[in-house]
């Protein structure tokens, strides 16, 4: 029997951005609602039944990449949440490459514009988004962080189950996420 179950494509931080992301999720996000760490995803929707296409694409792109930085540029305002914006022309192209090697798999929402973000503060009401907001970007100050390879994950309707690890620059790419809370 297969596992249907869609795979999330997520960017996996050095560890300090990862812990700084996360707490920020972890204070600001509805706790009975944050299910899943601190991210930044490429993709949101993944076809299942192309796990192996997608795993071993993914492992020889690994192998090839290089760690490389990102910048934390701003926030952004959601409406119901606030995200810090990822300005990355790096991270920007690998995504164009996936995405255009993976064109007919993907569904609208990942055929979109890629807007890197990493969320911390979602489904509140909106009130409550424009506050952390101001009280955020008074003293916001733009940080960078590295990008240390990638994480697939199964969609499971709440918490994301971890499938794999691909870290860049390394030939043996492939270990399972430690649930995600400490690599990503």
């Amino acid at each position: 029997m297969t596992d249907d179950a869609p795979l999330i494509l997520t960017l996996l931080f050095d560890p300090e951005a990862f812990e700084r992301f996360d707490a920020l999720r972890r204070e600001h996000f509805p706790s009975e609602l944050n299910l899943i760490p601190a991210h930044l995803t490429l993709f949101h929707h993944l076809p299942a039944e192309r796990i192996e296409e997608i795993t071993d694409h993914l492992r020889s792109l690994a192998s090839e990449e290089e760690v490389f930085s990102c910048r934390v540029s701003g926030l952004r305002l959601l409406g119901k949440g606030v995200a810090f914006t990822v300005e990355c022309p790096h991270l920007e192209r690998l995504r164009t490459d996936l995405a255009s090697d993976w064109f007919d798999w993907l569904t609208t929402q990942d055929r979109q514009r890629f807007k890197p973000h990493v969320t911390i503060q979602n489904k509140v009401k909106p009130e409550r988004a424009e506050s952390l907001f101001e009280r955020m970007d008074a003293d916001f100050e733009p940080f960078g962080f590295e990008a240390c390879g990638l994480l697939l994950w199964r969609y499971r309707g709440g918490p994301w189950e971890a499938v794999e690890t691909f870290d860049f620059g390394e030939a043996d790419s492939g270990t399972a996420p430690n649930a995600g809370a400490a690599r990503n």
